[in-house]
């Protein structure tokens, strides 16, 4: 029997539609999301001590930067002298903002940012391609957190449906068309960041109940999930033996503090566009970091049923966990966490292959995380079944972060399921999401850089040469 982690849920951090409460007499009798409806665990497997995956040690470590041109080289070099170590890359944290567009698009824009047109998306997805990954994540880098009067919502509405009909759904029924098999190229996915939709969006988020301008911002995002599901409808009748849908709109995660409103706004979601029997539409973000999300799976899972519609999930172990103001929510442990993680993402897969088609629940997966033993657990747990359903679980890395495992899973495990998540947009708005990245992803940028990174960037080029 698995070793749970028993997570904290409080009428404080986690308030329930009304409806909700009307369905649940009380949280006491949600069960764990790691034992199924007898109280027996759903997994064989007991993944509280550490996994060693099974690694060829005699292949080089930098064998991934070997088809990377000598620009992308000079751009990890760089990023290998930031991250030396941490009095450096806490220096460079503070002198970023200060730093003039120009030369961070000479020196590490290319790496990490898909561009500000769909032209340089287009190449962007060909670069993917060539190195066996068939699709992305699109994020369109705009928002307003903590009330940023420059946003406007019906520009980024207008700007996400552009992408979703003009790039998204051609590049990926142009890869599908060029396939030999058309389940084995994942879907295109669009990130949608709830602060991007409104004025004060914050705000509005954590007091979703009472305040009258939350139902607004559902109706704006509301307006881009119809334009992916209707898609998704249409595009089934013309390809009806493909099992994942063909784009998915994903709701991405937000501090603690605004939680509560996305997860409403998640649910609303999933019950207008994931209908029972249809391609799941939307996916909505769980952050295993913090400590209520076990049960909060279980409870997602509870009000799907009840609602009579599918889930959508992406797993992360959560990006803000850094930055976190109140450290009493998240778990006390990196191993609690990393085990909460695995418990997750080895349930939501099951009960996904388990199930054929739009049967299950659980309807669409996306595992989100740079940890390659996460990675390979899910990518053994999806092979070792052989349920068609499996075209319903992805695995997505940021753009630039984690190639090095990424290009493991594909060249050893001949994974196809795989994306990165690419931001695009005006260059202002990109160059606060790479501030992000060094602030929010620092266990992520150092797992890939610092010496090591410059080591190999400089083996590869000397291999090149001569």
């Amino acid at each position: 029997m698995l070793r749970s982690i028993p997570p904290r849920i409080s009428s404080r951090s986690l308030i329930l539609p009304s409806s909700s409460i009307r369905s649940f007499t009380s949280l006491r009798s949600f069960r764990c999301f790691n034992t199924s409806p007898n109280n027996k665990s759903t997994l064989t497997k007991d993944y509280s001590q550490p996994i060693v995956p099974k690694v060829d040690i005699t292949k080089p470590k930098n064998d991934y930067l070997k088809d990377y041109k000598l620009s992308e080289l000079f751009s990890y070099f760089c990023i290998g002298l930031v991250t030396l170590n941490k009095p450096i890359l806490n220096l460079c944290i503070k002198i970023f903002p200060f730093v003039p567009m120009p030369i961070i698009k000479a020196l590490v824009y290319k790496v990490y940012c898909g561009g500000e047109t769909m032209k340089d998306l287009f190449k962007v997805s060909d670069r993917l391609q060539s190195r066996g990954i068939n699709n992305m994540m699109l994020s369109l880098t705009i928002e307003a957190a903590e009330g940023n009067e420059v946003v406007d919502p019906e520009y980024i509405i207008e700007e996400t449906n552009k992408s979703i009909n003009e790039f998204l759904i051609p590049n990926t029924i142009e890869k599908i068309k060029n396939s030999q098999d058309i389940n084995s190229i994942p879907p295109s996915y669009v990130a949608l960041k709830p602060t991007g939709f409104s004025h004060n969006a914050a705000k509005i988020l954590r007091d979703y109940q009472t305040d009258k301008e939350f139902d607004v911002l559902v109706d704006r995002i509301s307006k881009i999930i119809k334009t992916i599901n209707d898609a998704n409808i249409s595009l089934q009748k013309q390809y009806p033996q493909r099992i994942a849908p063909i784009v998915v709109g994903v709701i991405d995660a937000e501090k603690h503090d605004l939680q509560n409103g996305v997860y409403e706004l998640q649910r609303r979601l999933y019950k207008q566009f994931n209908k029972v029997d249809q391609p799941v539409s939307v996916v909505g973000t769980l952050q295993m970091y913090l400590a209520e999300s076990g049960k909060l799976l279980t409870l997602e899972e509870n009000l799907a049923k009840e609602g009579n519609y599918r889930l959508g999930l992406k797993l992360v172990r959560g990006a803000y966990i850094h930055s976190e103001a109140d450290r009493s929510v998240i778990h006390k442990t990196k191993q609690d966490t990393d085990v909460n993680y695995n418990q997750g993402i080895t349930y939501c897969i099951d009960n996904i292959l388990k199930q054929e088609k739009s049967e299950s629940t659980v309807g669409h997966l996306v595992i989100a995380s740079h940890n390659s033993e996460s990675l390979n657990l899910a990518t053994d747990l999806i092979n070792n079944q052989q349920s068609t359903n499996k075209n319903n679980i992805v695995l997505g890395q940021l753009f630039g972060m984690a190639d090095n495992i990424t290009y493991d899973l594909i060249k050893d495990k001949n994974v196809k399921n795989v994306i990165k998540y690419v931001p695009w947009g005006p260059p202002v708005e990109t160059k606060a999401y790479l501030l992000r990245r060094l602030e929010e992803n620092g266990d992520a940028v150092k797992n890939d850089t610092g010496l090591n990174l410059i080591k190999d960037v400089l083996t590869t080029v000397w291999k090149r040469i001569f």
